[in-house]
C-alpha cells in the first residue's frame, strides 16, 4: 500500500490539454472517487498514474518514489478496465493467476493467492470455468480477483460497473466497498455516476474541462458544492436552478417574486437588477396549501409525475416558462399532470450563484 501524490500534473495531446493543474495526494489505504462528466480528463489521469500516458509536465509520486519516468510494469499498480479484458482460452483460476506468473512468482504461492482471493469474492466453485461461462458480475469478479492477488500498492478502477445491469451494479458496489474494507488498499476509482461516487469514496475528486472543480467527502460536497456545475453534478435528483434578478429587495424569478430573508441580505450585498441563478434542492421544497401567490411561494404547474415507491418525483415548471423544478413529495400523495400546486423553498437550504462564472456566492465560501 501506498499513498498517490499527484502535484501540478498537466497532459496534453497535440494542441488540445487533456488536464491541468492536477494536484492533491491521497493518503495511504484510502478510496478516492474521479467523477465528472464526459472528457473531463478522469480515465486520463488514472492512465497517467498507471503509466500508460505520459504527463506533459508536473511531477506524480507513488510512496516516496518519483515514476514519471517509470515504465507501468513497475510501478506496482493494478489497473481494472471497463471491459475486463480477461483471457477467453483461460479459466478463472489461470486469469486470476495470470499477473503472478508473469512476474514469476513462486507456484505454491500462486496457488494459495489464487485459493484465498477465489474465497473472498465467492469465486472458488467457478475456478474451471471459462470467462463465457460466467454471468457479467462473475467476469468483474475475476477481474478484481486478478488483480487483488498481485497485492499491488494501488487499485487502479476505469469505470468497472458500467456494463452491469442495475441490480447487479448495486450488489457489485457493496462487494467492492467490503473488500476496500477487507484489504485496506490504496484505491482510485473512476466513474461518471455520482451515485457510485457518493457511495463509495472516502474523497471524492470533481472534474470538469480537465480542472479539478472540488475535493472533499461525499457529504461535504453534496451540503457545500464549491460551484452550480459541483451542484448539479452530484445529487439525484439534480440541484434545481433558477434564474433570477435582484429587484426591490426581492428575487424576481420569471415575473414571481421571492422575498430574500434577512440573513442573507444582510450579509451577501447586491446591486438592483443584479442577475443570480437560485440553487435549491428538491429535498427542500414542499407544497404548501397556501394558493394565492405571495413573497413566500411559487405557483407552478405539474408536468410529468415519476413514482418511486416511497416516494415520487415530481417535475413542475412556472407559468409560461421553461424552467423545471424537480420536486420529492410522498408516494401516497395523488398528483396528475396539469395539476397547480403552491411550493415553498426552505431558504436556508438555498444557494446563490454567479450565472457568468458559476461559482457560489451564497451561503459564501
Amino acid at each position: 500500500m501506498a499513498r498517490v501524490h499527484l502535484e501540478d500534473i498537466k497532459r496534453r495531446f497535440n494542441n488540445v490539454t487533456a488536464i491541468e493543474d492536477i494536484t492533491f495526494e491521497i493518503p495511504d489505504g484510502e478510496f478516492w472517487v474521479l467523477v465528472g462528466p464526459s472528457g473531463c480528463g478522469k480515465s486520463t489521469i488514472l492512465r497517467t498514474i498507471a503509466g500508460l500516458e505520459t504527463a506533459t509536465s508536473g511531477k506524480l509520486y507513488i510512496g516516496d518514489r518519483l515514476v514519471n519516468h517509470i515504465p507501468a510494469r513497475q510501478r506496482d499498480v493494478a489497473m481494472v478496465f471497463q471491459n475486463y479484458a480477461l483471457y477467453p482460452h483461460m479459466t478463472v483460476a489461470e486469469n486470476i493467476a495470470f499477473g503472478l506468473k508473469m512476474r514469476k512468482v513462486d507456484a505454491k504461492i500462486i496457488q494459495e493467492r489464487v485459493i484465498n482471493v477465489a474465497r473472498s469474492l465467492s469465486l472458488d466453485h467457478l475456478l474451471d470455468r471459462k470467462p463465457k461461462q460466467l454471468s457479467g458480475g462473475q467476469q468483474q469478479r475475476v477481474a478484481l480477483g486478478r488483480a487483488i492477488a498481485r497485492e499491488p500498492q494501488v487499485f487502479l478502477l476505469d469505470e468497472p460497473l458500467s456494463n452491469l445491469d442495475a441490480q447487479l451494479r448495486d450488489d457489485t458496489r457493496a462487494e467492492l466497498k467490503q473488500l476496500h474494507q477487507q484489504f485496506g488498499v490504496t484505491t482510485i476509482y473512476v466513474t461518471h455516476d455520482q451515485v457510485e461516487a457518493m457511495t463509495l469514496a472516502d474523497k471524492i475528486v470533481v472534474l470538469n474541462g480537465g480542472r479539478i472543480q472540488q475535493i472533499g467527502d461525499p457529504q461535504t460536497i453534496y451540503a457545500s458544492p464549491a460551484n452550480q456545475m459541483v451542484a448539479t453534478f452530484l445529487g439525484s435528483p439534480p440541484m434545481n436552478i433558477l434564474p433570477a434578478i435582484y429587484k426591490n429587495e426581492n428575487f424576481d424569478v420569471n415575473g414571481q417574486l421571492l422575498a430574500i430573508p434577512s440573513f442573507i441580505k444582510e450579509n451577501l450585498p447586491l446591486r438592483p437588477g443584479q442577475s443570480i441563478d437560485l440553487g435549491i434542492r428538491p429535498e427542500h421544497i414542499t407544497i404548501s396549501t397556501d394558493s394565492e401567490l405571495t413573497t413566500q411561494n411559487f405557483l407552478v404547474e405539474v408536468k410529468v409525475v415519476e413514482p418511486l415507491g416511497r416516494e415520487t418525483l415530481i417535475r413542475v415548471s412556472l407559468p409560461e416558462s421553461t424552467i423545471l423544478l424537480n420536486v420529492q413529495v410522498a408516494g401516497d400523495m395523488r398528483l396528475h399532470p396539469g395539476d397547480r400546486l403552491s411550493l415553498q423553498l426552505d431558504l436556508h437550504h438555498l444557494f446563490i450563484f454567479d450565472p457568468k462564472t458559476g461559482d457560489r456566492i451564497w451561503p459564501q465560501p
